[in-house]
C-alpha cells in the first residue's frame, strides 16, 4: 500500500507544475539536441529522437523523479571519432552496448560508489557545468546584431521579474513565448531554432543497427561504449545528487543506473544516440516547478509533438530567448557560496573544487574533471589521516626494556612514519609494542610492522606485540612474515 502511495505521489503529486515545467524543458531541449547532434557529426533528428526517447523511458525506469535525461554534450564529444571513422550505424550499436553496460553497473550496485565523491568534487562539477553552459551560449552572442543583445536582455528581465507578478506560469516559458511573438511581429532578422538544422517531420520507427555481428564490430564499439557508460553514469549520478539537494528528497542511484541503461537501449533501437541526465535541463525543470516523473514524460512527449507537428512554429523561436533561459540556468547552477567558502573552507577542499572546475572546463570532459577531484580528495585524506599517527615510548626495567604505544591508523601513507617512530640502535633486551589503539589497514602497514619487528630482532632485542585488534590480527597473520621461518633473511633480501 505504501509503494502504491509513493507511486501516486511520484506521478500525480504535482500535475500542474510538472506539465508546465515539462513544456519549458521540451522547448529548451530542441536547440540543445540539435547542437549536440552537430557536435557528434550526425543528423539533427538523431539527437532529437534520442532526447524524446530517453526522457520518456527514464520517467518510468529512473531512480530520481524530476530529473531530466536526454542527448548531452558530454556524451556527444565521446562519439565524434566513432562517427567520423565508422558512421552512424556503429554509433547506434555502441549506444545499445552502452545501455547494457549501464544495466550491469546498476545490478552490481556501482551507484553506491557515489558516497566516495566528496562535496568539494560535487561543487566543482556543478560550477564547471555552469561555466560550460554559459560558454556554450557565447557563439550566439558574438558578431550578432544589436537586436540579439536586446532580445537576450529582455528575456533575462522577464525570467527574473515575472515571478514578482505571479508564479502560476514558469517565467522561462513566458520569456520564450513573448520573445517569439515579438520577433515574428517585428520581423527581426535574428537566428532562430530553424537555423540550427532541419527538424524531422515524422515519428521515429524501430530499427536494428546495420552492422556485422562479429568480434571486429565489438572491438570497434566496445572502447567507445565503456567510455559512454562511465561518462553517462557519472553525469547522471552527480546530477541526481544535486537534484536530491535542490528538492530535499532522496533517490535510488542503482535504479537510476539501470534506468539510464534501459533508456539508452531504447534510444539505439529508434535511431537515437546515447544520452544521460542533464544538469541544465534538470535545474530548469526544478526551478520551473517540476518535481515528479510526469515532468520528464511530458518533456519527452512535448518535444516530439513540437518538432513533428508544430515544426513551423518551433522554427521561429529566436535563439536569443533560449540563450536567456540557458544563462538563467548557468547563474542558478553555479554555487556562488563556494566563492565565499574559498576563504573559510580548508585549503585542501578548495583546491579539490578548483582542480575539478579547471580540468573539466579545459578538457570539456566531465569524467576527467571528476576523476581529478576524487584522486586529489583521496590523496589529501590519506595525508591527513597519515599525520595523526603517534608513537610514544617509556623506559622500563631500569633501562633494559622499552614500552612503545602506537595510536592511529597505519596504512600506505603512514607506514614510513610508523617505522621511523622506533629507535633500533638503543641497546636494550626487550621491546613491548602496544598497538591496542592502532589499526593496520593494508599490505604496506603489515610490511612496516614486519620491518620493525625484524629490525629489533636483528639487533638481538626481544619483541612482544600487545593488544592487536581482531581485524588487524587477521590481516597480519595472513600477510605478515615476521613470525615465519627465515624472516630476518627475507627482510635482508637473502
Amino acid at each position: 500500500m505504501n509503494s502504491l502511495s509513493n507511486l501516486r505521489q511520484e506521478w500525480l503529486g504535482n500535475i500542474r507544475g510538472d506539465l508546465l515545467a515539462g513544456l519549458v524543458v521540451a522547448l529548451a531541449l530542441i536547440p540543445e539536441s540539435i547542437a549536440f547532434s552537430i557536435i557528434a557529426g550526425v543528423d539533427p533528428k538523431v539527437g532529437l529522437y534520442a532526447s524524446f526517447c530517453i526522457a520518456v523511458v527514464i520517467s518510468f525506469t529512473g531512480g530520481r523523479p524530476g530529473m531530466i535525461s536526454a542527448a548531452t554534450g558530454a556524451m556527444a564529444l565521446v562519439m565524434v571519432g566513432l562517427v567520423k571513422e565508422h558512421g552512424l550505424q556503429y554509433l547506434l550499436a555502441a549506444t545499445l552496448l552502452t545501455g547494457v553496460l549501464q544495466i550491469i553497473a546498476g545490478m552490481l550496485r556501482l551507484g553506491s560508489l557515489m558516497r566516495f565523491v566528496s562535496r568539494s568534487v560535487v561543487t566543482g562539477f556543478v560550477n564547471a557545468l555552469a561555466i560550460l553552459i554559459f560558454l556554450a551560449q557565447l557563439p550566439e552572442l558574438i558578431d550578432v546584431p544589436w537586436t540579439v543583445y536586446a532580445m537576450t536582455a529582455a528575456g533575462l528581465a522577464i525570467i527574473y521579474l515575472f515571478p514578482r507578478l505571479t508564479r502560476a506560469v514558469p517565467s522561462p516559458l513566458v520569456a520564450i513565448v513573448v520573445l517569439t511573438v515579438v520577433a515574428i511581429a517585428l520581423e527581426l532578422d535574428i537566428r532562430t531554432v530553424g537555423d540550427m538544422g532541419e527538424l524531422p517531420d515524422s515519428l521515429p520507427v524501430f530499427l536494428l543497427p546495420d552492422v556485422p555481428l562479429n568480434l571486429e564490430t565489438l572491438a570497434i564499439i566496445f572502447p567507445v561504449s565503456v567510455t559512454l557508460a562511465i561518462v553517462g553514469l557519472l553525469e547522471s549520478l552527480l546530477t541526481a545528487k544535486i537534484v536530491d539537494e535542490l528538492t530535499d528528497t532522496p533517490s535510488n542511484k542503482n535504479r537510476e543506473s539501470v534506468g539510464q541503461g534501459v533508456a539508452n537501449i531504447a534510444s539505439g533501437f529508434i535511431g537515437g544516440m546515447a544520452g544521460c541526465a542533464m544538469i541544465g535541463q534538470s535545474v530548469i525543470n526544478v526551478k520551473s516547478g517540476g518535481r515528479g516523473r510526469l515532468s520528464a514524460l511530458v518533456a519527452g512527449v512535448f518535444l516530439l509533438l513540437l518538432v513533428v507537428f508544430a515544426g513551423p512554429w518551433v522554427k521561429q523561436i529566436p535563439m536569443a530567448a533560449l540563450v536567456a533561459v540557458m544563462i538563467m540556468v548557468s547563474i542558478g547552477t553555479f554555487s556562488w557560496a563556494s566563492l565565499k567558502g574559498l576563504r573559510t573552507h580548508p585549503k585542501t577542499s578548495s583546491l579539490v573544487m578548483i582542480a575539478t572546475v579547471a580540468v573539466t572546463v579545459m578538457t570539456h570532459d566531465l569524467a576527467k574533471g571528476v576523476f581529478t577531484g576524487v584522486l586529489l580528495s583521496g590523496l589529501f585524506f590519506a595525508r591527513k589521516v597519515g599525520q595523526v599517527l603517534h608513537i610514544g615510548s617509556t623506559s622500563e626495567d631500569e633501562g633494559r626494556a622499552r614500552h612503545y604505544t602506537v595510536t592511529g591508523q597505519v596504512f600506505f601513507a603512514s607506514a614510513d612514519q610508523f617505522v621511523a617512530g622506533f629507535d633500533f640502535r638503543e641497546a636494550i633486551e626487550r621491546v613491548r609494542i602496544d598497538v591496542g589503539r592502532a589499526h593496520f589497514w593494508d599490505l604496506s602497514a603489515v610490511g612496516a610492522l614486519d620491518s620493525v619487528v625484524l629490525k629489533f630482532r636483528r639487533e638481538g632485542t626481544e619483541v612482544e606485540l600487545l593488544g592487536m585488534n581482531e581485524a588487524s590480527a587477521t590481516l597480519v597473520d595472513r600477510l605478515g612474515v615476521h613470525d615465519k621461518p627465515d624472516a630476518v633473511e627475507r627482510l635482508m633480501g637473502h
